[in-house]
């Protein structure tokens, strides 16, 4: 009657399949140094709610700070950007080393992505490679071949637009499957 997901956000393309199924899906917010997950959501709402004993705070970077004494005797500081809604809530913004400072504009390519779902039927991600004016240019990764169809970047504002695009066979991926951003980046720019 209930499933929980964990381990990687879920992608609109996705959740929209989830939503067709009879069962009640949970995204959950969870990392290695808590253990377990901390908080959950419904699929299709857009915060997280924390559970039972746990309450949230953030520092001056905006990066979730987690109080949670029958997990762990010490605050468990993040690098999870978000916005808190209340105590008992929050919205994943994205991950601070991963913010592109691209002419002083800063740019978080989560949130980026999340724009980008659906108009690209391809693993895909952004990262900032360097560039002599901006400090960081915005650069879209692509898995496979180049499509024969434009991209439609319509959803993008001005600055989230990619300066260049880069086709990568395949993405380099840790032993569970998560896309290695760095290692990827770094090839990709090695060998174009």
């Amino acid at each position: 009657k209930k499933m929980i997901i964990g381990g990687v956000g879920i992608s609109k393309s996705l959740e929209k399949e989830l939503k067709k199924l009879p069962t009640e899906v949970y995204e959950t917010y969870g990392m290695t140094e808590t253990i377990t997950h901390i908080a959950a959501k419904k699929i299709g709402e857009k915060a997280f709610t924390v559970l039972p004993n746990v309450t949230l705070s953030y520092d001056d970077n905006n990066c979730l700070v987690i109080h949670a004494p029958r997990i762990s005797d010490e605050i468990i500081l993040t690098n999870d950007l978000v916005k808190l809604i209340n105590e008992n809530q929050f919205q994943f913004l994205g991950r601070f080393d991963n913010i592109i400072n691209s002419g002083g504009i800063k740019l978080i390519p989560e949130q980026i992505e999340d724009k980008l779902s659906g108009a690209i039927h391809a693993r895909y991600f952004v990262a900032g490679a360097p560039d002599e004016d901006l400090g960081e240019k915005l650069i879209l990764l692509i898995e496979g071949e180049k499509p024969s169809d434009a991209l439609n970047f319509d959803a993008l504002d001005k600055y989230e637009k990619p300066k260049e695009i880069l086709y990568v066979p395949k993405f380099r991926e840790t032993e569970t499957g998560k896309v290695m951003r760095k290692e990827t980046l770094k090839e990709a720019l090695k060998n174009k």
